[in-house]
């Protein structure tokens, strides 16, 4: 697919492993590891992300005049809006109650992953002309396909603009992020909080310490498909309660351990030899990123321990620079994760629905922006800081 630029062809593979790894790898940097080759051949092999789940792999790569390739996109044709997390569902039943058919659309993301990373995936040396390049594609490929729509959800603030820029329009969003300021432990980072907050959260790890609950954090040759089998058993039984279906299946976890072990950060609970909770994490190079939970439901607070204080524990520990909890949920913000914005862009193929949406979206952008600067005021750090 020619695009523009004699010295840049872009082609579509319908599955990450028409892409050559390494190459790809080069493309997504080390930084975030929902945007490697292993983790989209997870979710693909195992069957969680394919045509038959709602999602066709569709991914974007571009090669220079010598066949290298400096750039790729992550993008899926989507039969419904599960697993986005960037919630488009009132644009779909507006869109078909005027007759239109919203699905398929084009989906550059990771699958069910709402961490921001980057969305254009750049060779070390690439150029604007090759993110260009992939926005054009993008688009060619949505009219190719005759979609109604093409969405880039998380994308970092650069590929944002770029896509803005191109005439995509903008959303913005709100996640609860912790930065690590150089804290030396735990009891550090307590004490850049006030005292009510520091002390709530002192008694909420207190009374887990006091119960008959023991914490092990799991990384590389620690983890065992007997952490797996619980885990995954934790993780229905969580996805079932909150989302009525779950998206990963126990191929996924398997192939996650097999071939990302070392970037696997999983908390596991145990209270008289069962396991009874566990929460599970992916380290990039200097973030921690929290991504599922699950638990019998019986333990008081353990679910603060073992997704927010362990994950800082290990952050500190590791003199990681930052811990992100992912989307929602206020009660992040009083231990310590602050709301910061985050991105999606969307290309539009009908003219009247994209003014219509145009207009809702300046609307919602000024009104999410105020949300996130009156959340800011939560902040239970000290004013001094």
């Amino acid at each position: 697919m020619p695009n523009g630029d004699d010295a840049i062809t872009v082609k579509v593979l319908t599955g990450i492993g028409q892409a050559d790894a390494s190459a790809w790898d080069a493309c997504a940097g080390p930084d975030n590891p929902f945007l490697c080759h292993a983790f989209l051949s997870a979710v693909e092999e195992s069957g969680s992300a394919t045509g038959k789940t709602g999602w066709q792999p569709s991914h974007l790569v571009a090669f220079d005049a010598a066949g290298r390739m400096v750039g790729a996109v992550p993008a899926y044709l989507k039969s419904h809006s599960y697993g986005e997390y960037v919630f488009d569902h009132a644009w779909a039943n507006a869109y078909e109650r005027a007759g239109g058919s919203y699905y398929p659309k084009l989906q550059v993301a990771a699958p069910f992953t709402p961490v921001p990373g980057s969305r254009l995936l750049l060779a070390p040396g690439a150029g604007e002309e090759v993110a260009a390049a992939l926005i054009t594609a993008l688009e060619r490929v949505a009219k190719r396909y005759g979609v109604s729509s093409a969405h880039v959800t998380f994308p970092h603030a650069a590929d944002w603009a770029r896509l803005g820029a191109a005439g995509w329009l903008q959303r913005i969003g709100v996640q609860y992020h912790w930065d690590n300021r150089g804290y030396g432990s735990f009891d550090d980072f307590l004490e850049a909080l006030n005292s009510r907050k520091r002390k709530a959260i002192r008694k909420e790890r207190r009374e887990v310490a006091d119960s008959s609950v023991r914490l092990h954090t799991l990384t590389g040759d620690d983890l065992k498909p007997e952490h797996w089998d619980a885990f995954h058993a934790f993780y229905l039984e969580t996805a079932d309660r909150k989302w009525g279906g779950a998206y990963l299946n126990r191929a996924f976890f398997d192939q996650l351990g097999q071939t990302m072990a070392d970037r696997v950060v999983l908390v596991m609970c145990e209270d008289d030899g069962a396991w009874v909770a566990g929460a599970l994490n992916l380290l990039g190079t200097d973030t921690l990123y929290g991504r599922n939970w699950g638990s019998d439901g019986r333990y008081r607070y353990l679910h603060f321990e073992a997704c927010y204080y362990r994950a800082l524990d290990f952050a500190i520990e590791r003199g990681l620079k930052r811990v992100e909890a992912g989307a929602q949920g206020e009660h992040k913000i009083q231990r310590g994760y602050l709301p910061v914005e985050t991105y999606s862009a969307h290309w539009i193929a009908d003219p009247g629905f994209r003014r219509a949406l145009d207009h809702h979206l300046a609307e919602e952008r000024a009104a999410v922006a105020a949300d996130i600067a009156a959340l800011a005021t939560l902040s239970p750090y000290r004013q001094s800081d």
